[in-house]
C-alpha cells in the first residue's frame, strides 16, 4: 500500500502509544480456511448489494461448537452449515456462529451466510455523479488493509489466515467487474452480466478486491501473462504513459527477487477518489486516478514510476510471501519502498538512487524529530492502521539498503531470493528474514535488526578533522550526539557500528591547480573501517601525505544525520571531487554553515557545474543559507537550469530571500510559464511567501497575480492552482486572499484544489483578524460533516494549525466523529499541537502587554523630562 502524510509538531520524540494503546495478538485460529467464495448482487443506485459469503473451512481440533467471525454493519440473513441452519448471535461487529454438530479435526465444514449491506462505511465504496460533481463515474472499488474486509463480508479478518478465494458478481450490463486472479466465465443476466472471477493461490482477505466501472482497457503482457490497465475512457494514452514500464518491471522483480511473477495476470485499475495512492490487491492493484500522467506532467514526475513499481514489488512481497501480524508489516513495505530505491538504480542510475534513498531517509528523519520516536516492530497500538507511517515505509527501506551494504550485492540478493522461495504462499515474521539471512550467507545480522528495527532512533554523527603534518596523522574525532550521558558503554542511546572512512587524493597535473579538476578525475582513495560504538571517540589515521577529502560513511549506506566540521579547503575538495552525490551534499551543507564569501563562490561554482541535478538543486538550498548580496544573483542564473527539479529547487529558494529581484524573476516566471507544472506551482506559492515585511507594497499586485492563475491555470491535478492557493495562504493578514482561499474550499471546487485550499486556511489563519479567524473556524466545522477520508485528513491539518483555543473543540468532534483511525490520530496530534501554539501565543501576548507597559513608562518619563527641563529654561 501507498498513501500520503502530513507532518505533525516538534515534540522531540513524543511517545508513539497514544492512551488506550494496548498490546494485539492473532486471535485463535478454529481452523484453516480453505476458500472463499463470495456471490454477489449489486445496486448501484441504492448503494447497496446483497448475496452470500461461503467458508471452507479445515477445523484443527474435535469439539468446536462456535465459530467467531469478524463483520461490521452487515445484514445477516441466515447462516448454514453444509445446508442446515444454525443459530447465530451478531452484534453488529462480530459474528458468533453456534455450531449445531461440533466439529471434527480435519473434516472440512462449508459456512455459507446470506447477508446484505446498505451504504458501506467502509471495505467497500460507492462513487457516483451528484449535483457538485455531475462528470464523475459510476464505480464501485475496495480497500481492506488493514481491517476493512469485515465491512463488506464475514471473514476472519486478519493477515495470519491464507485462503484461495472466488467472487462472482453481478453488475448493470454497462460496466464490467475486475477482481483477483482470473476470469473464469461471464454470463448476460437480463439487464446485467455476471462476472465469474477465480483466485487459486492462497492470501488473506485484506487483498480481496473488486472494482466495477465503465473502464478503457488497455492490454500489455509478460511472457504470455495478461497485463492490464484499467481506466476512465478518453485516457488511454495517459495509461500507457503512467503504466507503460509495467512489463519490463514485472521481468526486473522477477529476476530480482529470484522467483517468476506467481499469479496468472496484473491488472492495475485507475479508481476515482481512492484514500491511497495505491492498494495491492493480489492480481488486481487498484490506484489512484490522480497518478495518471499527461505528457506535460510527466516531465518530472517520477512519483507514478514509483507507485507502480512499489505496488508491484507487493506482488511478492505482501501477497505471495504475506507477513502473519500487522507488526511486522515493515517486511512487505520496505520492500516495496526499497524497490522503487533500486528500480532507480536500473532505470536512471546510481547517482538518482543515492539521491532517492536520502530522501526516503529525511521523510523517516522529520517523522521521527517532528511526530514520535517508535521501533519499527511493535505490537502496541490502538488500531494497526496507525503503523502505517514514515517509519514503515522509509525507514523499512533504509533498513533493507543497510543490509544490502552489509552483505554486498551478491550476498542481499542471494539471501533475499532464498527469504522469498521458502517462505511463498506462507506467512512471515521478522525473525524468518533474519533466518532467511544467515541460511542464505552464514551471517548473523541481529545486531543491525536490534538497533534499527526492535528499538528507534539513528545515530546522529559529528565528525571533526585535522591533521598533524609531522606525524603524516589524519585525525577523525566522532562523537554521537543523540546520546545525552557522558558514560561510554552502559547508555542504550548509542550505536556500535562499522564505519568506513575514506581519504580522497586527486591525481596532480603539472601545471594545472588541483581545485580546478574536475568531478571524476583520476582518483586515489584510502578506505579504513572503524567501530564507532562510544560517545565520542578519536581515531588516527597515517597517511603518505595529507588528503584533499574527507567521506565519512564512504558509500552513504548507513541511516544517520551526520554534522562534518571540517576545514574549508577539505569541504571545498569534498564538494567538488567526491564520486558520491551524498557525500558532496553533506560537503555543501558544511560549507554554507562556514558562511563566508569563499563558502559562497564554491557552493556557485558547484550550482553551476555539477553534473548531477540532486546536487545543484540540493545546492540551491544551501546557498539560501550564506546571507550575501550575491547570492540571489547566482539562483536567478538558476533559472535557465535545463532540468526542471533543478529549477523548482531554485523557485523555493528563491522565494526565501525576499529581495525585489528574486521577486523580478518569479513574478516573470509565473506569467510566462515554464514547462514543468511544478516549477509553475512552486513560482506562485513563494509570491505568496514574498509580500512579508520587506516586500508588502506588492501585496495587491501578487494577489491580482495569483487570482489570474485561479481562473486561468485549470489543468492537470491541480497543480498549478493548488500551488496560487499555498501562496495566498500565506498572504497571512489579507482578507482579501483568505476571501479568495474560502471561495474554494466549497463543494464542486475540482477535489485537489479543494483539498489544498481547506489546507491552506489553517496556515492563512495565524495573521488574521479575530472575526476572520472565526470565519476560518466556521467553515471548517460547517466541512468536518463531510465523511470523505482526505478532506477529514485536510481538516485536521488546518484546525492544526491554527492558534485558538476554539481549534480544539472541533478537533475533538473530528476525532469522535471520524470512523477513521489515522484521522482520529491526525486529530489528536493536531489537538497537542494547537495546546502548544496556544501557550506561547499567550505568552508572547503577555511580554507585549508587558513590553506596552515599558513604553507607557517610558512615555511618561519623556514628559516629566521635558516639562523639567522647560521649567529650568
Amino acid at each position: 500500500m501507498s498513501h500520503s502524510h502530513f507532518d505533525s509538531e516538534n515534540n522531540g520524540n513524543k511517545s508513539f502509544e497514544l492512551p488506550g494503546a494496548k498490546p494485539h495478538y492473532n486471535p485463535d485460529r478454529p481452523g484453516q480456511v480453505e476458500h472463499i467464495f463470495l456471490d454477489l448482487v449489486f445496486d448501484l443506485p441504492a448503494q447497496s448489494f446483497h448475496g452470500s459469503c461461503t467458508i471452507t473451512l479445515t477445523p484443527i481440533c474435535n469439539g468446536i461448537d462456535e465459530l467467531l467471525l469478524d463483520a461490521v454493519n452487515l445484514n445477516i440473513a441466515s447462516v448454514h452449515l453444509d445446508q442446515k441452519a444454525q443459530l447465530f448471535e451478531y452484534d453488529g461487529e462480530q459474528l458468533h456462529i453456534k455450531l449445531q454438530t461440533p466439529t471434527e479435526a480435519g473434516k472440512q465444514i462449508k459456512i455459507a451466510i446470506a447477508y446484505s449491506v446498505e451504504k458501506p462505511q467502509r471495505g467497500l465504496y460507492f462513487i457516483r455523479p451528484n449535483q457538485d460533481y455531475p462528470n464523475k463515474p459510476i464505480q464501485v472499488w475496495t480497500q481492506g488493509e488493514d481491517e476493512d474486509s469485515r465491512f463488506w463480508f464475514p471473514c476472519f479478518d486478519y493477515p495470519g489466515q491464507l485462503a484461495t478465494s472466488e467472487i462472482r458478481l453481478q453488475v448493470p450490463n454497462s460496466l464490467m467487474a475486475i477482481s483477483n486472479g482470473e476470469l473464469i466465465a461471464t454470463k448476460e443476466e437480463g439487464e446485467d452480466k455476471i462476472y465469474h472471477w477465480l483466485q487459486k493461490q492462497v492470501h488473506p482477505t485484506y487483498l480481496m478486491t473488486l472494482a466495477v466501472g465503465d473502464f478503457a482497457e488497455i492490454r500489455d503482457q509478460w511472457q504470455g501473462k495478461p497485463v492490464t490497465y484499467y481506466v476512465e475512457k478518453g485516457r488511454e494514452e495517459d495509461a500507457r504513459r503512467s503504466m507503460g514500464k509495467t512489463p519490463r518491471m514485472i521481468d526486473f522483480l522477477s529476476e530480482k527477487f529470484g522467483y517468476p511473477y506467481p499469479y496468472p495476470k496484473y491488472a492495475q485499475v485507475c479508481v476515482d477518489d481512492f484514500i491511497f495512492g495505491g492498494m495491492e490487491n493480489t492480481s488486481t492493484t487498484l490506484l489512484t486516478d490522480r497518478c495518471l500522467l499527461d505528457k506535460r506532467a510527466s516531465l518530472d514526475n517520477q512519483n507514478t514510476e514509483s507507485l507502480v513499481v512499489h505496488e508491484l514489488a507487493h506482488q511478492w512481497f505482501g501477497d505471495l510471501v504475506v507477513i502473519k501480524h500487522w507488526s511486522h508489516a515493515w517486511i512487505k513495505e520496505g520492500m516495496a519502498s526499497y524497490s522503487e530505491v533500486f528500480w532507480t538504480e536500473q532505470e536512471y542510475g546510481k547517482d538518482d538512487a543515492a539521491y532517492y534513498l536520502l530522501n526516503e531517509a529525511r521523510s523517516y528523519l522529520r517523522e521521527d524529530s517532528s511526530r514520535y520516536r517508535r521501533p519499527i516492530v511493535t505490537h502496541i497500538y490502538r488500531e494497526a492502521i496507525e503503523l502505517y507511517d514514515r517509519h514503515l515505509y522509509e525507514k523499512g527501506a533504509c533498513v533493507y539498503h543497510m543490509i544490502r551494504a552489509e552483505l554486498g550485492d551478491e550476498l542481499f540478493w542471494k539471501a533475499i531470493q532464498t527469504f522469498v522461495q521458502d517462505n511463498a504462499h506462507k506467512t512471515v515474521e521478522t525473525v524468518d528474514l533474519l533466518r532467511a539471512v544467515e541460511k542464505a550467507t552464514g551471517r548473523n545480522l541481529l545486531f543491525l535488526f536490534d538497533q534499527y528495527v526492535y528499538r528507534g532512533g539513528h545515530p546522529d554523527f559529528k565528525v571533526a578533522y585535522s591533521w598533524d603534518m609531522d606525524s603524516q596523522l589524519a585525525k577523525i574525532t566522532v562523537t554521537q550526539t543523540q546520546a545525552k550521558s557522558q558514560k561510554n558503554g552502559s547508555n542504550n542511546e548509542l550505536f556500535d557500528l562499522k564505519i568506513p572512512i575514506a581519504f580522497g587524493y586527486t591525481e596532480s597535473t603539472p601545471g594545472v591547480n588541483n581545485q580546478e579538476l574536475a568531478l571524476g578525475s583520476e582518483l586515489e582513495v584510502k578506505t579504513f573501517k572503524v567501530r564507532v560504538h562510544e560517545r565520542e571517540q578519536s581515531f588516527y589515521f597515517p597517511l603518505d601525505k595529507k588528503p584533499q577529502f574527507i567521506s565519512f560513511d564512504c558509500g552513504n549506506h548507513c541511516l544517520k544525520t551526520v554534522s562534518l566540521e571540517y576545514p574549508i579547503p577539505e569541504l571545498k575538495a569534498q564538494l567538488k571531487f567526491d564520486p558520491d552525490p551524498i557525500s558532496r551534499i553533506y560537503a555543501a551543507k558544511a560549507l554554507a554553515k562556514k558562511g563566508s564569501l569563499e563558502s559562497l563562490k564554491t557552493l556557485s561554482e558547484s550550482f553551476k557545474h555539477d553534473p548531477f541535478w540532486g546536487v545543484r538543486a540540493e545546492v540551491a538550498k544551501q546557498l539560501a543559507r550564506v546571507k550575501l548580496d550575491q547570492t540571489a544573483e547566482v539562483l536567478i542564473a538558476g533559472l535557465q537550469d535545463k532540468d526542471a527539479r533543478v529549477r523548482r529547487s531554485v523557485v523555493e529558494v528563491l522565494g526565501k530571500i525576499k529581495t525585489p529581484e528574486s521577486y523580478t524573476a518569479l513574478k516573470k516566471l509565473v506569467e510566462e510559464g515554464d514547462t514543468s507544472y511544478y516549477v509553475e506551482a512552486s513560482a506562485t506559492r513563494s509570491l505568496g511567501g514574498m509580500v512579508g515585511a520587506n516586500l508588502k507594497s506588492k501585496e495587491d499586485e501578487v494577489l491580482q497575480l495569483l487570482k489570474a492563475v485561479l481562473q486561468e491555470k485549470i489543468g492537470w491535478n491541480e497543480v498549478v492552482r493548488s500551488g496560487a492557493i499555498g501562496g495566498l495562504s500565506k498572504m497571512k493578514s489579507s482578507s482579501l486572499a483568505l476571501d479568495l482561499i474560502l471561495e474554494y474550499t466549497n463543494q464542486g471546487v475540482p477535489q485537489p484544489l479543494r483539498l489544498s485550499a481547506i489546507r491552506a486556511l489553517g496556515e492563512i489563519s495565524t495573521g488574521q483578524t479575530p472575526n476572520n479567524v472565526e470565519r476560518i473556524l466556521e467553515q471548517l466545522e460547517v466541512l468536518s460533516s463531510d465523511t470523505f477520508f482526505l478532506t477529514q485528513v485536510a481538516i485536521a491539518s488546518a484546525l492544526g494549525q491554527m492558534e485558538t483555543p476554539k481549534a480544539i473543540g472541533a478537533l475533538r468532534s473530528l476525532s469522535d466523529q471520524t470512523a477513521d483511525g489515522r484521522v482520529r490520530r491526525l486529530a489528536e496530534e493536531a489537538i497537542a499541537k494547537v495546546q502548544k501554539n496556544v501557550g506561547s501565543d499567550q505568552a508572547v501576548k503577555q511580554l507585549r502587554e508587558e513590553l506596552d507597559q515599558l513604553k507607557k513608562e517610558n512615555q511618561e518619563l519623556k514628559s516629566r523630562m521635558e516639562n523639567l527641563e522647560a521649567k529650568s529654561k
